[in-house]
């Protein structure tokens, strides 16, 4: 019998799959070792994403502006519309997760460039990660997985974790004091990574980005969250995008000398300005558990020319599991 989701867990479960990458600081872990742990943590369902698990496809279009195309040589940025698949999901391990509890949202992309060339991004509705380090993620799933016995997580095994890993507190504290989102449409995505921006000259512009929805932010009451029930977010983006009102800014924090290029748990001072890149639409949203992100791993290492990846380790470190975690959903039957 797997181990049960508990609902207080559900946030990090959220976050995104890690394994060590072999560097000279890290040994390299088998990517299996971490989605066996991520699963005994906090239950397996079979053909589901192991997290972000209830999610829905969309399909949408992209549209750089003359900024974008200053900072990078990126295509992404030509001006004309670039076709986008994009994953709504809740954050999770729970394909039944409510979505009506406090907790993270997640904004899936990939960019369908010309010549075949693709750029893939996976953002969440929080500036921050789960954790500073691979090693440190999965030490901290390690630390939450239920005794067999009692069917919860020791609190004093976690508690000796946090304490000697407090990073790892950052992003259930974030989400505690944030409301519940209204819609996928209505809450802010960020990329938490740095990358950096390449113009045609070889200069490079160093940021953090965020997709921020045309509409502005929109969070729900205690009483309102209770009255939408655990149900609403898939029907309430159909409904905005049937209206023409489902799209976001591709905003990017400009990184100056000094700041920290090499941590998720660390965002940009707030001082630093932020740029528009172009502007992301959504345009129809799948009927059903189907679509085109079915099978897409939305690797963020997967770059177009004229973006870079910065010295975050766990950038790379996410292509493995990821991997690993689409094959066993083929296996299984892939699900939403």
């Amino acid at each position: 019998m797997t181990a049960p989701v508990l609902p207080r867990l559900w946030p990090l479960a959220a976050a995104v799959l890690v394994s060590f990458v072999a560097t000279p600081a890290q040994a390299q872990v088998d990517p299996n070792r971490f989605l066996d742990t991520f699963e005994s943590t906090f239950g397996k369902h079979e053909g589901f994403r192991r997290s972000g698990a209830k999610g829905v496809c969309a399909t949408g279009e992209f549209v750089g502006n003359e900024q974008g195309r200053k900072l990078s040589t990126s295509s992404a940025f030509s001006g004309r519309p670039v076709p986008v698949v994009v994953r709504f999901s809740v954050g999770g391990a729970n394909p039944n997760a409510p979505d009506n509890a406090k907790g993270q949202r997640n904004m899936a992309l990939q960019f369908d460039l010309p010549a075949g060339e693709t750029w893939q991004m996976g953002n969440i509705s929080a500036p921050i990660f789960g954790a500073a380090t691979p090693e440190q993620f999965l030490g901290r799933l390690e630390s939450l997985r239920p005794d067999p016995a009692t069917r919860a997580a020791d609190p004093a095994r976690v508690k000796a974790f946090a304490d000697a890993n407090p990073e790892v507190l950052l992003l259930p504290r974030y989400f505690a004091g944030q409301p519940v989102p209204a819609s996928f449409a209505s809450v802010n995505y960020w990329g938490v990574h740095a990358f950096a921006f390449v113009d045609a000259r070889g200069n490079k512009q160093w940021g953090k980005w965020v997709f921020e929805p045309i509409g502005g932010t929109q969070g729900l009451s205690d009483d309102e969250a209770k009255a939408k029930g655990p149900s609403f977010l898939f029907a309430d983006l159909r409904d905005r995008v049937k209206a023409g009102t489902a799209s976001f800014d591709f905003m990017l924090q400009l990184a100056e000398a000094g700041d920290r290029l090499d941590s998720a748990v660390t965002p940009l001072p707030d001082q630093r300005p932020k740029v528009s890149l172009g502007r992301l639409r959504i345009t129809d949203v799948a009927p059903d558990a189907g679509g085109a992100c079915l099978r897409i791993t939305y690797n963020p290492m997967v770059l177009p020319k004229g973006v870079e990846a910065g010295p975050d380790p766990l950038i790379a470190a996410r292509a493995a599991p990821y991997a690993v975690g689409l094959s066993r959903r083929i296996v299984e039957g892939p699900k939403q």
